[in-house]
């Protein structure tokens, strides 16, 4: 074991010690029932998940990225749609129940359809499906005439109290006293909608080696129409898109441990990387857990994610968010006051736990397809590049999951997500000034890239990042800030051809 590991293995005992995350069986996985590693599983783990150095040739497995579970690719839009390869019959179905609940269009309160009534009032979609179109990534509004619904904004004011639950670092925060924590930018009939976003652009020019020059387009962001009187003088806003769905599960079956383990806050060994892990206050276990899901890993789990989700972008209640009216403030009686769905038959909620858990089953089940063209030279270079530019410092490529018995399709995978889970400082230019959790304002949560290189033909564009600004995947990369600066020089360094073979590397994800 290297020095780094040692240290950060260290540092999570601290935690531990002092409480912050209670003990290591009971809360980083606290979701999850799994069976304890043999030390020789270990030892065959840690040998397998190390980078390799050989890039003469694909590595074993190397094509599925999703272990058993990956599928084979589709060329049509319907790629990132397909269940786990290695599911069974009987929870195929499950994942096809999941599916239609995913799609559903909800309707206002009162309906006569007591099985979909409870949308908003205040709402950005009526469905899943609306922001997660064909499973895939969301956009911003492309002209006046586009839809936003692909689209969120996050809303918060700084909050000086402490921390109830004691979390180190949690940085608090509260909602907008009026407008709440995020944006709806629909409201069912008698409800006026929020605000509209309007997004301006100003171009910048990079040049890189070899006389290539990139524009590089910085988003500029007014909330206008404001429904509601005007915003907190105070409120920080966080534009997101909406992001692909696939390999869910497989990331939330990571062991912590292994996540934890990457973590280097104080960034001991010089590097530069100091990646954290967000901890957050988990509604379903009542403690706190490893932060996992959302942009900034603001939810613990699938399954926190998803009420969370229907909570603020359907204006849905679960047993997690029992709230009949969304995120509707005490300023806004109208909404608060207003029929709602939940109904004894549901749980006391508009969407039952049954219903929540098919939802959270089918977001855990979306496949993540095989890779393509590994044995590609011009690819193999290009994952060359990846690695020598120091990318796979954040981008992990590889992880082992838990052996679980009541979740076999992601029990015991060998998977390329290409993520550490981690938050990492991305610099001033691409940072939204919001904390969420432990994570700071410039800090986001390193994306998985599986898929990626699907996005065109499922979302029909190639747009990245948190926000979408950029057009491909070039500029996504040249975007990198703060503790990726010294691997995003490397890239605008490179020659032209390494470059080049740098994103079709990326493509090939």
């Amino acid at each position: 074991m290297g020095i780094k590991s040692m240290m950060r293995i260290a540092g999570l005992a601290i935690l531990i010690a002092t409480g912050t995350l209670g003990t290591a069986s009971e809360l980083p996985d606290a979701h999850l029932l799994p069976t304890a590693r043999t030390a020789d599983e270990q030892s065959r783990i840690s040998e397998i998940v190390a980078p390799t150095t050989d890039f003469t040739k694909a590595e074993r497995f190397e094509v599925n990225q999703a272990g058993a579970a990956t599928v084979r690719p589709s060329k049509t839009t319907n790629a990132f749609s397909q269940a786990s390869a290695n599911i069974s019959f009987e929870r195929e179905l499950d994942f096809k129940v999941g599916n239609g609940l995913f799609k559903k269009l909800w309707v206002s309160s009162p309906s006569s359809t007591l099985a979909s009534d409870g949308l908003g009032p205040l709402y950005n979609a009526r469905s899943c499906q609306r922001c997660h179109l064909k499973d895939g990534r969301g956009h911003p509004p492309e002209g006046p005439d586009d839809s936003a619904t692909s689209m969120l904004v996050r809303l918060s004011i700084p909050d000086g109290q402490p921390d109830a639950h004691e979390i180190s670092e949690y940085i608090r925060t509260a909602p907008d006293p009026v407008y709440g924590g995020q944006v709806q930018d629909f409201g069912v009939a008698g409800h006026k909608a929020e605000a509209n976003l309007k997004i301006t652009y100003t171009e910048t020019l990079v040049n890189l080696a070899g006389g290539e020059v990139v524009s590089l387009r910085k988003p500029h962001y007014e909330l206008t129409d404001l429904g509601y009187g005007p915003l907190h003088p105070d409120v920080m806003i966080s534009p997101r898109v909406a992001p692909q769905m696939i390999g869910l599960g497989l990331l939330d079956t990571i062991p912590a441990k292994d996540i934890l383990a990457l973590a280097d806050p104080d960034d001991a060994d010089g590097d530069g990387i100091s990646g954290r892990a967000n901890i957050v206050w988990s509604r379903e276990h009542d403690r706190p857990m490893l932060g996992r899901f959302g942009l900034k890993a603001g939810q613990p789990s699938v399954k926190e994610q998803t009420a969370s989700a229907f909570q603020g972008d359907i204006g849905l209640s679960t047993t997690l968010f029992p709230a009949g009216y969304g995120d509707c403030t005490d300023a806004q009686a109208d909404c608060r006051s207003a029929p709602h769905g939940n109904t004894a038959a549901h749980d006391s909620a508009e969407v039952s736990d049954a219903a929540l858990d098919l939802v959270t089953f089918y977001s855990s089940n979306l496949a993540v397809p095989a890779r393509r063209d590994v044995d590609d030279p011009e690819v193999l270079r290009g994952k060359q590049m990846f690695y020598e530019a120091g990318c796979i410092a954040c981008h992990t490529p590889k992880h082992v999951t838990h052996r679980l018995e009541d979740m076999p399709e992601q029990s015991f995978q060998l998977i390329w997500p290409y993520t550490n889970m981690l938050l990492h400082d991305m610099g001033p230019d691409l940072a939204d000034n919001r904390p969420e959790g432990r994570a700071k304002g410039r800090e986001w949560r390193t994306p998985p890239l599986w898929g990626i290189g699907l996005t065109e033909q499922v979302s029909g564009h190639t747009y990245f990042l948190h926000d979408g600004r950029a057009r491909n995947l070039l500029e996504a990369v040249l975007w990198h800030g703060g503790e990726a600066e010294a691997a995003q020089q490397r890239v605008v360094n490179m020659p032209k051809p390494d470059r080049d073979a740098l994103i079709r590397f990326l493509e090939s994800l």
